[in-house]
């Protein structure tokens, strides 16, 4: 059962959470990882903003920022005795959703572990949910991990409207 799991990471502490479910469940079933990270559009024009200041390759400076992640991410489940492999999708043919599922046909995953937040409201309308197209469009099972209900609740608010308040159509 779950021999091959894949595991799409984004360095954020929900994604830390879905790695850490997904070590577990294949040390239970004997299985591997394939971990995944996307460099999509909007993390590019977001490190673009981040580095604004800065000359050099922005695509070379997410590319080895993912590679740190993933390899640590490998490291981290190495150190439980789960093989691991990774995959860092950069060619932006694409949403995250999309490649996500892409990678889960091509590794013939059996099962899908992803970290979310549970947003609701106005946070899931203006941040999206990639975890909620991976699990429409997923051919495979999909396990969610949800955040702590505090970490909810605190992003929830984040984005929530004044009292009073009614968003627009």
């Amino acid at each position: 059962m779950y021999q091959r799991i894949l595991v799409p990471v984004d360095g954020s502490s929900t994604s830390g959470r879905g790695l850490a479910e997904a070590i577990r469940l294949a040390k239970l079933t004997g299985g591997r990882l394939r971990l995944v990270h996307v460099i999509d559009e909007l993390s590019f024009a977001l490190a673009m903003d981040a580095y604004a200041g800065y000359a050099g390759d922005w695509l070379k400076e997410l590319r080895a920022g993912a590679a740190r992640l993933l390899e640590e991410g490998r490291a981290q489940a190495a150190a439980q005795g789960v093989d691991t492999d990774v995959v860092l999708c950069d060619s932006f043919k694409g949403t995250v959703h999309d490649q996500v599922v892409a990678q889960a046909l091509a590794s013939q995953a059996e099962l899908i572990v992803i970290g979310t937040h549970g947003r609701r409201g106005l946070g899931r309308w203006v941040m999206g949910s990639s975890a909620e197209h991976i699990l429409r469009m997923s051919p495979v099972p999909v396990l969610l991990v949800r955040a702590p209900e505090e970490l909810a609740r605190a992003e929830s608010e984040r984005f929530a409207l004044p009292a009073g308040e009614v968003a627009s159509q």
